[in-house]
C-alpha cells in the first residue's frame, strides 16, 4: 500500500458514518468507510457468531479495538486477535478470513 502524500490532516467521527450492512456466510458485519486518496479506512463490527463468506487476498492493516476473533488463511492456520492486537498481510498474499463467536470491532486500513 502507499499512502498518497496529499492527504490532509483530518479528525474523523466514526459515530456520525453511515454504517453499511455486509453480509457473511453466518452473521453479518456493519462497515463505516472512508476513503483519503487511495486508502480505505474503515471501522467494522462483526455479529455475534460471523463468518466472513470468502477468502480474501486484499491486503489489510487490522488493530482489534474490542473484543476476539479468528483469522484463518487458507492453508489451515489460525491466528486470534484481541483488543490492543494487530495484524497486517500484503495484496496476494495469504488468502485469509475472520471468524467471531461473540462480536468483535476492528480498524482496518487497506
Amino acid at each position: 500500500m502507499v499512502i498518497d502524500q496529499k492527504i490532509m490532516f483530518g479528525i474523523t467521527d466514526w459515530k456520525s458514518v453511515a454504517a453499511e450492512r455486509h453480509e457473511g456466510a453466518t452473521g453479518f458485519a456493519l462497515w463505516r468507510v472512508q476513503h483519503f486518496g487511495n486508502v480505505r479506512v474503515r471501522m467494522v463490527e462483526y455479529s455475534v457468531n460471523y463468518l466472513a463468506d470468502h477468502w480474501c487476498k486484499k491486503g489489510h492493516i487490522i488493530f482489534c479495538v474490542e473484543g476476539e476473533m479468528i483469522t484463518e488463511l487458507e492453508d489451515g492456520r489460525e491466528f486470534r486477535l484481541s483488543a490492543g492486537l494487530s495484524y497486517q498481510v500484503g495484496d496476494g498474499a495469504e488468502a485469509h478470513r475472520t471468524r467471531s463467536e461473540k462480536g468483535v470491532k476492528l480498524f482496518i486500513v487497506d
